[in-house]
């Protein structure tokens, strides 16, 4: 047994075509000769790991490096300089993968004296699988260890969490060309960012701690509030009075017609001027639904007088909140739909369907984050002793930044000129309107039902 030092690990993991696997090994031979004369490279070793999905035979490759600085000299200069050549020479024959390991001490020991992994049964050679990437250990965790699983990616500058959202939002376009690269280990898997950013966004923007944990606040009542609150109140109601009576609605004293021992105390009337409008009602014919047979099925009678009668109920705020728990939902109907659009804006870029779902992916996942850094920008604005324009100037840049990063993620990834990825684009956008209105009208409508 011969001892290796504790170092730095960048590890290379392809899966190759069964008819190149030949040529890859020797290959991958004169390239580990290459990084054992490299300056800063401890060691450089090949093993073989278990197939992938398709079969595909797996080839590792281990680099151990002396420190952080020869690991970044390694990384933008031969670990680079390999990926270029092998995607270059293999090409759709080989799928590429990298990460950096932090090894600790171990010792060189025979194939059958070597460890298996815990997870995937695999021998291993130091404190990480080099099939699944599970650490080697037996003994039961930390709560220390527990937390910082749960949040070492928030934390950790160079995660894979800040290593995709960062380019996410200054480089568009960025994240789909090098996933579709190979460059993919580095990043945060594409529907798993989408999905935190979405519930991030939604959690932001529809989460009203006093409703959901009222218990724990105490209520206001109207003797506790300041007088610039009662003052702002005031002008509200004022306000809101004199739209109501632009359309024709009186809102004052207690109508004189009211039998006084059915009024119980102060209280507002609400009058509709006009040439006699009737009061809203909630009966409805056959003769009231117009549309095809399809529909007439489905929005009978009785189902729009329960439909009207629950939401006149509470003001329609059931209503609201199934519009809320449907968007969601729409929105992923719409990334299939919008791919589609781009499949047939692209006939000759010989992507496939899922590459082109690939796009709107991450461009669904910045539009989450930039919408909640809109809305945060907001909230702070309204509390922090900053210049109010100063906000609105923010949100106003982001949401011009918006279709300039659309057009720019286009023109990196399908890699046309600006004339024609203009006129593309302008189909794109008016598709994407297009689109996003009838899937809210169908959340809209999925809700009314579902009251």
């Amino acid at each position: 047994m011969t001892a290796r030092p504790a170092g730095l690990i960048y590890e290379s993991l392809v899966f190759v075509e069964p008819e190149s696997l030949g040529d890859y090994d020797a290959w991958v031979r004169e390239q580990l000769e290459r990084a054992r004369r490299t300056a800063g490279v401890v060691d450089a070793v090949s093993f073989e790991v278990g197939p992938d999905v398709e079969g595909r035979p797996g080839k590792a490759c281990q680099f151990t490096l002396e420190d952080d600085e020869a690991l970044e000299r390694f990384v933008d200069g031969l670990a680079t300089e390999m990926e270029a050549a092998a995607l270059d020479r293999f090409g759709d024959a080989i799928s590429w993968q990298e990460r950096i390991l932090r090894e600790d001490e171990f010792r060189e020991l025979p194939a059958g004296e070597m460890p298996e992994c815990l997870n995937c049964g695999a021998h291993m050679r130091g404190q990480y699988c080099g099939n699944c990437g599970q650490r080697a250990r037996g003994r039961l965790i930390s709560l220390w260890e527990l937390v910082r699983d749960a949040f070492g990616d928030l934390f950790e500058l160079d995660s894979r969490l800040w290593r995709t959202v960062v380019p996410l939002v200054i480089r568009p376009g960025r994240l789909t060309y090098d996933y579709l690269q190979g460059r993919r280990a580095r990043y945060m898997p594409p529907f798993r960012m989408y999905l935190v950013l979405s519930l991030l966004f939604f959690l932001v923007a529809f989460f009203d701690p006093r409703e959901t944990f009222g218990i724990f606040y105490e209520p206001q009542t109207q003797e506790d509030a300041s007088d610039e609150q009662r003052h702002e109140a005031a002008e509200i109601a004022d306000e809101v009075r004199r739209d109501l009576a632009e359309e024709g609605i009186t809102i004052g004293a207690p109508a004189a017609t009211v039998e006084a021992e059915e009024d119980t105390g102060d209280r507002l009337d609400i009058r509709i001027n006009g040439d006699g409008a009737p009061e809203a009602s909630c009966q409805f014919d056959e003769d009231s639904i117009d549309g095809p047979d399809w529909l007439k099925r489905r929005l009978t009678p009785e189902r729009l007088t329960h439909l009207c009668e629950q939401i006149k109920k509470d003001n329609g705020r059931q209503f609201l909140r199934n519009v809320v728990d449907n968007i969601p939902i729409a929105l992923i109907v719409l990334l299939p739909i919008m791919a589609f659009v781009l499949k047939a804006l692209y006939p000759l870029s010989r992507r496939y369907y899922v590459e082109h779902l690939l796009f709107f992916v991450h461009f669904h996942a910045f539009m989450f984050l930039i919408l909640t850094l809109q809305i945060l920008i907001g909230r702070l604005n309204a509390v922090l002793p900053t210049p109010e324009a100063i906000g609105i100037l923010l949100i106003v840049a982001a949401s011009f930044y918006v279709p300039v990063y659309l057009f720019v993620a286009m023109r990196r990834v399908y890699g046309q000129g600006r004339l024609l990825t203009a006129l593309k684009y302008i189909v794109l956008t008016v598709s994407y309107l297009a689109g996003f209105t009838v899937t809210m009208i169908g959340a809209v409508t999925m809700a009314a039902f579902s009251v």
